[in-house]
């Protein structure tokens, strides 16, 4: 898988003009490698040229990543530093000329950034948005199957969730018992929200040690991971009797969503699914009360491109991952978010979530 995903990135590398890919530790060394060496201070870079590619690697970590890659290592010590094979990794590149076009891991330290511009004074630079970044906006089948997954075992988390509610309880303990199933699967929690109340319109909302009381909404956004790859939803819950205007706000964002996926298709503009769901919240009256952008990308990281903004001018394709998850929050109300993760697949918006977005009533 990793050497197709070189030769792909090769392939881009071509069709884009760029001498040299320079990645750091990070979300994109996983993607390109599946590798994720130790981070700290030490450089560690992995270079790829054209025809050729090669690690710049602290000797201290060089004999626990052997295994994990057939890539030559250019090792350095503490005593000499890494200038030293860093230069020669770039001359085995080809890469001691003017000229060239360089895109650099936007993710990683700054000081790792600026070995390779001071020893390429000359080169042009960009980011990786248009190579690996480019890549990593089209999920492949595997990579879809992972998404697929952990969302299906994200939809069992917030049903354990959405069990524990009851008067009384706190959001920390609710939280308390998604954490849990999340372990007892073999999943890693990766954030938990649980927002009562008048706490749930605050859209970044950290769970605390609020008590649920009776005739109150709730709104829980959780993510877990599992072999490599996070889920993200938001589903909302009603304890008791309905507050006053909450089934009036979900049909809304319900319309909402079901406008942006329509509107979610290979050639469209991401910022038409913004200004497909943002019309709808808009003309019930409710546009001042969605705060945020309509979605996000998802992937190995939890936000990654394509971002789905009212300006944002990329174009989807096949294979993108994203969330639809637009939002009313009415101050010292509540708060309500449906958020699916789609993927574009066969000119369509494809949902990964089994679970309904209709709120779950729960006697108090």
């Amino acid at each position: 898988m990793y050497e197709e995903r070189l030769a792909r990135l090769r392939e881009q590398m071509a069709a884009t003009g760029t001498d040299l890919v320079v990645v750091g530790p990070s979300s994109h060394l996983v993607w390109l490698t599946g590798m994720s060496p130790h981070g700290d201070e030490r450089p560690v870079l992995l270079i790829v040229s054209k025809d050729n590619a090669g690690f710049l690697m602290p000797a201290l970590n060089a004999d626990s990543q052997r295994p994990h890659t057939q890539l030559p290592f250019y090792t350095w010590t503490d005593a000499d530093g890494p200038n030293g094979a860093l230069s020669t990794l770039l001359a085995d590149l080809g890469a001691n000329r003017d000229g060239l076009s360089i895109a650099l891991d936007e993710t990683m330290r700054a000081d790792f950034a600026l070995l390779v511009i001071d020893a390429l004074p000359g080169a042009r630079r960009k980011f990786l948005t248009d190579t690996v970044g480019y890549l990593r906006a089209r999920k492949d089948e595997a990579e879809y199957a992972a998404l697929k997954m952990n969302a299906v075992l994200n939809d069992g988390a917030m049903k354990a969730g959405f069990a524990a509610l009851k008067p009384g309880v706190t959001e920390l303990e609710v939280g308390q018992a998604i954490r849990n199933y999340y372990l007892a699967n073999g999943a890693k929690p990766e954030f938990v929200s649980v927002c009562f109340g008048e706490n749930g319109a605050f859209p970044h909302h950290h769970t605390g040690n609020r008590m649920l009381k009776a005739n109150e909404a709730v709104l829980i956004d959780i993510g877990g991971r599992k072999d490599g790859y996070p889920s993200d939803m938001t589903r909302v819950a009603v304890v008791g009797e309905t507050p006053a205007e909450f089934d009036k706000v979900v049909g809304v964002l319900e319309r909402a969503v079901q406008a942006a996926l329509a509107a979610a298709k290979p050639g469209v503009a991401a910022k038409e699914v913004d200004k497909a769901a943002r019309d709808v919240i808009t003309e019930a009256g409710y546009g001042e009360f969605f705060l945020h952008r309509t979605g996000h990308g998802l992937g190995i990281d939890v936000h990654e491109p394509p971002f789905i903004t009212g300006t944002s001018e990329t174009i989807l394709d096949e294979g993108n991952v994203f969330s639809i998850e637009p939002g009313i929050y009415l101050n010292g109300k509540f708060g309500v978010r449906l958020e699916e993760i789609v993927i574009v697949r066969g000119n369509q918006a494809e949902v990964l979530s089994e679970l309904p977005r209709t709120p779950v009533h729960i006697k108090a």
